[in-house]
């Protein structure tokens, strides 16, 4: 019998599989901070800020492109924020010139001391890449509030990161507030120099960028967890259940207790890989277990 299923006093092995499969969190776990990171949008504007409300005096001029080269060459800083106009992270681009001979133009856009042929070059970019129509046709009427509209856009490629994060965030809550009642330490993004560090414990790795979401030290006794939530189907949540059978057995053979905490939707049309979990591990939680204080029966 599984032990999970003991330390409940359940009948069954499938009675305990059910309660988990049947209290999965489909509406999601999002959290506010979800949809925009504002203090990274707003981070990344700060360096550019000046440059962007000097390049404002572009907009509705009729010709752009010697205004362009003008402010360039008054005030060459601007052309730190060429890139963030058009969503493009680096300071150097090479453009192919000529696509018959492939022969390439090179633009830098770091702030220096910047010759005639360096203006020219720059204020071409700044044509050819659409922005001389941007702000001729005033079709933004401010170029502060312009990129913080882009950096919100390029920020929403994190998002699925985020959900990760937010599982995490959850979790950490539980695992907190179970460590201050019990006295216990924890750590987040645990790896074997972490532990080593504050704990004096030594850990054999499988590999060396192996990180723990948690660890937690009971007296010396390591408790590990994993967690993560899926909203969709997908192979990975095969792929994920693989690995986490392998890596109870690593941690168990190390007298290292694997917790593993999933959540989420998505689990509803794989099941099978996730019962074969829960037959070869001691503890499969989700999201409503620890909300009924599973973390307390178990470190107790």
């Amino acid at each position: 019998m599984n032990k999970l299923c003991q330390l409940l006093n359940l009948e069954s092995d499938d009675i305990l599989f059910t309660q988990i499969t049947s209290s999965f969190k489909e509406k999601g776990i999002l959290l506010w901070d979800y949809f925009v990171n504002w203090e990274k949008v707003h981070k990344n504007i700060k360096p550019i800020e000046k440059e962007l409300n000097l390049l404002n005096v572009l907009i509705g001029k009729e010709d752009v492109e010697t205004e362009v080269y003008n402010l360039i060459k008054e005030y060459p800083q601007v052309i730190k924020a060429f890139p963030f106009l058009i969503a493009f992270r680096d300071t150097k681009v090479s453009m192919l010139s000529d696509v018959t001979e492939f022969l390439y133009k090179d633009y830098d856009f770091k702030h220096r001391v910047i010759t005639d042929e360096d203006c020219e070059d720059l204020t071409t970019f700044f044509m050819q890449s659409g922005l001389g129509d941007l702000v001729k046709d005033k079709r933004v009427k401010n170029l502060v509030d312009y990129v913080t509209g882009v950096e919100v856009g390029l920020d929403s490629n994190g998002r699925k990161n985020r959900g990760g994060t937010m599982m995490e965030n959850i979790v950490e809550t539980f695992v907190k507030s179970t460590c201050d009642e019990l006295g216990y330490e924890y750590m987040t993004q645990a790896n074997a120099k972490k532990i080593k560090t504050h704990w004096n414990i030594d850990i054999q790795v499988d590999k060396s960028s192996r990180n723990l979401d948690f660890a937690i030290n009971k007296n010396g006794k390591l408790y590990f967890i994993e967690c993560n939530f899926y909203g969709g189907g997908g192979s990975k949540l095969k792929s994920t259940a693989t690995e986490y059978v392998k890596m109870n057995e690593y941690w168990n053979a190390q007298n290292i207790t694997f917790i593993w905490v999933t959540d989420g939707a998505g689990w509803k049309s794989t099941l099978k890989p996730l019962r074969e979990y829960f037959d070869k591990a001691d503890y499969l939680l989700n999201l409503e277990m620890l909300k009924n204080n599973i973390f307390l029966n178990i470190l107790r």
